[in-house]
């Protein structure tokens, strides 16, 4: 959905698609204090969403997030984002030589406080592992 500057933000569309009872909120680049209202929507029981960010790793993927969160509150919930956020894809290249250059799972905090982040993948060419997903209150449609 495109809005004219100043009619919608992302945040006001994010909220907006709540009431459409989504399986799934895709959001292209996440750029601003938006990231934690997208976060939060993630977090509501849907059953996933997918957006991009600007990083070159899974854990800097994690903490640019944080950035962009802190433009909106000082405090980063990162319980949050480790129960949200299941899978980081980092691609690397331009164009038709951009290639999956890591996949891993975030696995919660550790006991530290940072993010525990394991590889999905050994290496670009292995085959993808089988979604697990986190639990959720997600109920699934009848069938």
């Amino acid at each position: 959905m495109r809005t004219k500057d100043g009619v919608a933000s992302l945040s006001d569309l994010v909220r907006s698609s709540l009431r459409l009872r989504p399986d799934r909120i895709p959001i292209g680049e996440v750029r601003g204090s938006e990231a934690l209202e997208l976060l939060k929507a993630w977090g509501t029981g849907h059953p996933g969403g997918v957006g991009t960010i600007h990083a070159g790793t899974a854990l800097g993927a994690l903490r640019r997030l944080e950035q962009l969160i802190q433009e909106a509150v000082v405090t980063v919930p990162r319980a949050l984002i480790a129960e949200t956020i299941d899978l980081v894809a980092v691609l690397s290249g331009r164009g038709s030589a951009r290639r999956l250059s890591e996949l891993a799972r975030v696995e919660g905090l550790t006991s530290d406080g940072d993010y525990r982040v394991v590889r999905a993948i050994e290496s670009p060419d292995a085959p993808l592992p089988t979604a697990t997903p986190k639990e959720s209150s997600h109920e699934p449609d009848p069938a």
